[in-house]
């Protein structure tokens, strides 16, 4: 490996390491060595890391990956470039980046992950690093639902269900810069905050009354996944991020189905940037804790605490600390 590495950077670090799966206690802070990267990898100081359920799924051992152990959970990172990779050479020490850490979604919780260069981008300007780290996954998800699966247009319509949460807030926002007319489902209690975020119209959980779209981007799945389907019309595309629609349904609807999973790259973070820095795209972040608090972190994410509504984010490091030499 030919590797370019900054001068201080340390030989341990502290990180949420996970050595038998479970519940919240099989989370544990500990001291060890720094990753080591590969050729195509950077390793990144994490300034932010972002808390999502997937994270959950990985600790309890309900991954659909294999997840060797032990193991460093987290995967939604901002920070700075401290090493490069023979093969990274599209990145340099001391860039400011955000993404994702690699295709398990492992080693984000940590002062320093070893993440993959293609997976990466420059951190949007006007976003902190706690912002940026609120983003990755969620972003990228409403992005690729709407454009890449449903393959949506200015003027088409879309059905945006479960709008009022962390991906929903991007798929309205995304859809609204984009020309798309928006209909989004959500509580009365979000109703006006999603249509401040660009919806043109705001139905509750009853789905009603029904309007016809050209797409549906289902975010909640469940046992209203079936209902959705009466708002396709012919030739329309199902998209569900959370659960495989019922192809038997389609079919006979007329309609195509499918259930996405996120892709995080580099093209598809860069593509979000100018949006975060021209204003027209917003972050939601809510809870912001500590590393050593991520046990915490994970009780709020799975409703046993309670936290401010929007993305938690454990703040790994202040900004006065990052080291671009």
């Amino acid at each position: 490996m030919n590797n370019s590495t900054a001068a201080n950077t340390p030989s341990t670090m502290t990180a949420i390491l996970v050595h038998a799966f479970g519940d919240t206690e099989a989370m544990s802070l500990e001291q060890v060595a720094l990753p080591e990267i590969q050729d195509d990898e950077v390793l990144v100081k994490v300034m932010a890391a972002g808390v999502g359920p997937w994270d959950g799924w990985i600790r309890s051992g309900n991954s659909v990956l294999p997840q060797p152990l032990p193991l460093t959970l987290g995967s939604d990172i901002a920070g700075v470039v401290v090493a490069v990779g023979s093969k990274a050479t599209q990145w340099q020490v001391g860039e400011d980046v955000y993404g994702v850490t690699n295709k398990r979604f492992t080693g984000g919780y940590a002062e320093y992950a070893a993440c993959l260069a293609s997976m990466i981008a420059h951190k949007p300007v006007s976003l902190s690093y706690v912002e940026a780290a609120a983003v990755p996954v969620v972003a990228v998800t409403a992005a690729q639902m709407l454009f890449d699966a449903a393959d949506l247009h200015s003027g088409d319509t879309v059905l945006i269900h479960g709008a009022a949460g962390n991906v929903g807030r991007y798929a309205v926002q995304l859809a609204h810069a984009a020309g798309l007319k928006v209909v989004a489902t959500s509580s009365d209690a979000d109703a006006a905050a999603v249509t401040a975020l660009g919806a043109d119209q705001v139905i509750g959980r009853t789905l009603q009354p029904v309007t016809v779209v050209d797409a549906v981007i289902d975010l909640v799945g469940g046992p209203t996944q079936p209902q959705l389907f009466d708002f396709l019309k012919a030739g329309g595309k199902f998209i569900s991020a959370v659960a495989e629609p019922d192809q038997a349904v389609a079919q006979a609807r007329g309609v195509s189905a499918r259930f996405m999973l996120v892709d995080v790259n580099t093209e598809a973070l860069t593509r979000l940037n100018h949006q975060f820095d021209n204003g027209s795209l917003f972050p939601w972040v809510g809870s912001v804790l500590k590393l050593a608090d991520a046990r915490v972190a994970h009780e709020m994410m799975e409703g046993r605490a309670d936290h401010i509504p929007g993305k938690i984010v454990l703040e790994v490091a202040t900004a006065d600390s990052s080291d671009k030499t």
